[in-house]
């Protein structure tokens, strides 16, 4: 069944643009959650162009009271059939391996897991009492071994999967599908952050096809792209001793590409 209510946090990035545009066509209300109101009122337009109908709020996903209010009165007037919660930051150690600031860890920890689950944890319940809905976590390959550049982006990337894969088995006798998805690197200005090369880069229109794909199968994972996925797992598998060599020379061979040290 075609989704017929969407709301996607953290729409004014690259991922989320792409989705909403994908999603925007007539008989579908989309709610768009961003921070930047005026890239949000452009997204609108052209979601509003083709046949969609557009609820958009401005908020910062690390207010949680305001951001659970907001999403409580809309499923109230439009009962949500798909949450794509895409909202997240990154952060990286400094040019000279310095570690990232405590300012920098809470951003990233508040946005990418405090934030996340509290855009998810309002729409459980009515999911559960009408037997059906969707809930997309957009979590990252990052989550399989933690990289010592981003090692706050890494943290919370792995604790939404696994806070995905326990809805999933929770939720599942309720009716409610849960997916969560892994992209690699996606052209964006998140990725734009990341020190050093970036393999297998894609667009955010090829992750946003891939993804609504994925969750038209209802798939529980929708990672991409495929060869970065199956480093990323084998990776994770590799004895910690060995592991630790790949990623230390991961690491620093992104600061040397960069001219860091």
């Amino acid at each position: 069944m075609n989704p017929g209510v969407i709301v996607i946090t953290g729409a004014s990035g690259g991922i989320g643009q792409a989705l909403a545009r994908r999603y925007a066509r007539p008989a579908v209300v989309l709610a768009l959650l961003a921070r930047n109101k005026e890239k949000l009122q452009q997204l609108a337009k052209v979601c509003e162009k083709s046949g969609a109908t557009v609820v958009t709020a401005s908020l910062d996903i690390r207010d949680s009271e305001a951001l659970q209010h907001w999403l409580h009165q809309f499923n109230r007037q439009y009962p949500v059939d798909l949450l794509i919660a895409n909202a997240g930051v990154t952060s990286s150690l400094g040019n000279q391996g310095e570690p990232e600031s405590w300012e920098a860890i809470r951003r990233v920890l508040d946005t990418n897991l405090t934030g996340v689950l509290a855009s998810i944890y309002p729409l459980i319940q009515p999911m559960r009492q009408r037997q059906q809905g969707h809930i997309a976590i957009i979590s990252s390959l990052a989550a399989y071994r933690g990289l010592p550049i981003t090692p706050a982006y890494c943290a919370s990337k792995a604790a939404i999967k696994a806070y995905g894969e326990a809805l999933r088995g929770w939720l599942a006798a309720d009716g409610i599908q849960v997916s969560v998805i892994l992209p690699g690197f996606v052209e964006s200005d998140m990725s734009r952050q990341f020190p050093g090369h970036k393999p297998f880069l894609i667009s955010a229109n090829t992750a946003a096809r891939r993804i609504q794909q994925g969750l038209a199968k209802n798939r529980a994972y929708i990672a991409f792209p495929f060869l970065l996925h199956l480093g990323s797992q084998l990776l994770a598998l590799l004895p910690a001793s060995l592991g630790d060599r790949v990623v230390h020379w991961m690491s620093y061979g992104a600061y040397r590409s960069c001219g860091k040290k």
